[in-house]
This record gives structure tokens, sequence and C-alpha cells, in this order.
């Protein structure tokens, strides 16, 4: 008797495992605060005179003192429609110190967005870019120190998709 259940429970199992493997979660996303700003600029012209010179590949990032860590992460929405990339604010013990974060994305067709997140800092914050649905947009952020230095604290590509992870 019991024999007859084990190949049911095997192939539920089975269909358990493939259908886990091929499903993804939908991504979160709060939305740009109307007060955020976005430019759009082209490579060869910067609207930020503070952030450094473009680079071909993504650097070394900068590490801050643990009382102003923050951490900043960035991610496809995987829309073909309507590709964009979101980096959002996830937090740290230096959210009420940092003024300031300048972000910047750099789009493989050469088209270069910068914006910002000002002060107050919220747990989920996000700003928007436009994206293409190719594997070389990057992402960048630099955090604005209370000295006012520039530490980058997130530069990295940003796949159109990301499959098995």
């Amino acid at each position: 008797m019991n024999l007859r259940l084990v190949p049911g429970l095997a192939f539920l199992l089975v269909l358990a495992l493939v259908t886990a493997g091929c499903t993804q979660p939908e991504s979160l996303s709060i939305g740009t605060p109307a007060s955020t700003p976005v430019t759009v600029t082209t490579a060869a012209t910067s609207s930020s005179p503070a952030l450094p010179p473009d680079s071909a590949t993504p650097e070394p990032t900068g590490t801050l003192p643990s009382y102003w860590s923050i951490n900043v992460q960035a991610q496809s929405n995987g829309q073909a429609i309507n590709p964009q990339i979101i980096i959002t604010f996830r937090g740290g013990m230096g959210m009420n110190l940092i003024p300031r974060i300048e972000l910047k994305v750099t789009r493989s067709d050469g088209i270069v967005e910068t914006g910002e997140m000002d002060q107050p800092f919220s747990i989920g914050q996000s700003v928007t870019f436009a994206a293409t649905t190719g594997y070389q947009d990057r992402a960048e952020a630099w955090a604005i120190t209370p000295q006012g230095d520039l530490v980058k604290i997130l530069d990295q590509y940003v796949p159109f998709r990301s499959y098995n992870s």
C-alpha cells in the first residue's frame, strides 16, 4: 500500500523543484519621489562637476567608516517594454549623517543620467532611471561625507535580466 504513494510523492517533489527553479520573485518598486531630480546628459558632458570623469568599466569602491556606512542597491526591473534601473537606499548606520548620495547611470547606448538622494533618507527610497535591454548598463553611487568628500559606494553593471539568481 505504501509503495503506491512513493511515485506520486516523487512526482510532486520533482514538480515543486522545477517550478521553484523557473520562477523569479516580483520586484517591489516603491517609485521615484516627485522631488527627486533626474538629469539626462550625453556622455561628453556631465551636469555634476563634482563627479569624477567617466570610465569604461566599473572600478573599485571606497569604504566609509562604520559610523557613516550606508547601503544602496541597483537592479533592473526586467521589463522589455519599459526597461528601468532602480537604485534603492537600504539603510545603514550613517543614514542620519550622510547629507546626500549622488547617482549616475551610464547606459550601453552612451547616454548618461544623473540623480541624487537627499536627507531625510528612508529605507526603500528609490530613484528610477531609463535603461536599455543590454547587459552593459552601469550604475554608480557616491556618498557625500559630512566633510564634503566623495566616496564611491556602488559601481556595477546592471544586467537587464538576471537568471538563476
